[in-house]
């Protein structure tokens, strides 16, 4: 059966300037902390085009793009069984646990009075294919919700739309794909 496919693309210029480590990489650099501009490209396909052609309205992705702000903007990114966890933690200044969109991070407890040197988020894993995860499950969080909302005159969904694959890039030379 034939499928449309269309692409949102977040370039490395966009400034998702983040910081993270592989602690379990001891044999090179990649167990420092590093940092990369990270890119991001979604690919959604669907098996019809909704009413206006289109697979995917690129105006209902601001929650996504709230998302990979919050997770990938001026943020250490560490793994939860970082064996540095704990100083991560001490280095942030925080000291409680909320959600975005169902992703864990810590919380300030006084907003912007902080005197922590990093925004920490903690996730299951670090690096280009579990970041690459990570967007893609988001991603097909946000479209299920959009699917159900009460309210579809706010950015309709194709119905058949769903998301594909997800790539991550730290540069122009590496990136990494999730496909679900």
């Amino acid at each position: 059966m034939a499928k449309f496919y269309s692409t949102k693309t977040y370039g490395n210029d966009r400034g998702l300037s983040c910081t993270f480590r592989q602690w379990r990489s001891s044999h090179s650099h990649c167990s420092l902390l590093h940092g990369y501009s990270i890119g991001i490209k979604l690919i959604f396909e669907s098996d019809t085009l909704d009413d206006r052609n289109w697979v995917m309205d690129f105006g209902g992705l601001k929650t996504f793009k709230s998302w990979a702000d919050w997770m990938f903007d001026h943020t250490l990114v560490v793994a939860e069984d970082d064996p540095m966890l704990d100083r991560f933690k001490e280095m942030s200044g925080w000291s409680s646990v909320s959600e975005f969109d169902g992703h864990s991070a810590l919380v300030q407890t006084e907003p912007y009075r902080r005197k922590g040197v990093c925004d920490l988020r903690i996730v299951q894993g670090v690096g280009c294919e579990m970041f690459a995860k990570m967007c893609y499950d988001s991603m097909a969080a946000i479209l299920e919700q959009m699917k159900s909302d009460p309210d579809p005159a706010r950015y309709p969904v194709n119905p058949s739309v769903r998301i594909k694959s997800a790539e991550v890039f730290e540069h122009g030379a590496n990136s990494a794909i999730y496909e679900g």
